[in-house]
């Protein structure tokens, strides 16, 4: 950065405030606090006039009710699912279905994975023969060099 750029503030002179200037200002504050006290003062004198109810669609009324009476609501009358539930509980539903489709082999997908177990039970029964066939070799070699 060239010379002369901004500089910082500690080459510059401290400030500081006259006693007059902090007792001003207190006296100030002071003022406006009592200005505050008077204003609620007069708030609540208007608070003693009738207030207009107005029926409100938006506002919802908390009525308390008791255990009881939430159940018999919870049991006269089932709650309506929303479209994403319902779509969701179809969801699981057909999953539930095609999950047991494909134990019972009857899906495609269940198909090609017997098709693909056969063929590797398949080759490691003849994997296990040849294995079977060289130990035999191999122990017939070793009975001929003893004799």
């Amino acid at each position: 950065m060239p010379r002369g750029g901004k500089r910082s503030q500690k080459g510059r002179t401290r400030q500081f405030t006259s006693v007059a200037e902090l007792e001003s200002q207190q006296k100030s504050d002071n003022w406006r606090k009592k200005q505050e006290e008077s204003s609620s003062e007069e708030e609540s004198s208007d608070e003693e006039q009738p207030v207009i109810n107005v029926n409100n669609p938006n506002r919802i009324a908390t009525k308390t009710k008791k255990a009881s009476q939430l159940d018999e609501i919870v049991t006269s009358a089932p709650a309506e699912l929303s479209r994403r539930e319902k779509e969701q509980i179809a969801k699981q539903e057909a999953q539930k279905r095609y999950q047991q489709l494909h134990a019972q082999g009857k899906t495609d997908e269940a198909r090609a994975d017997l098709a693909r177990l056969a063929i590797i039970r398949k080759q490691r029964e003849e994997a296990a023969k040849k294995r079977e066939a060289e130990k035999k070799a191999k122990e017939e070699l070793a009975n001929a060099s003893k004799t």
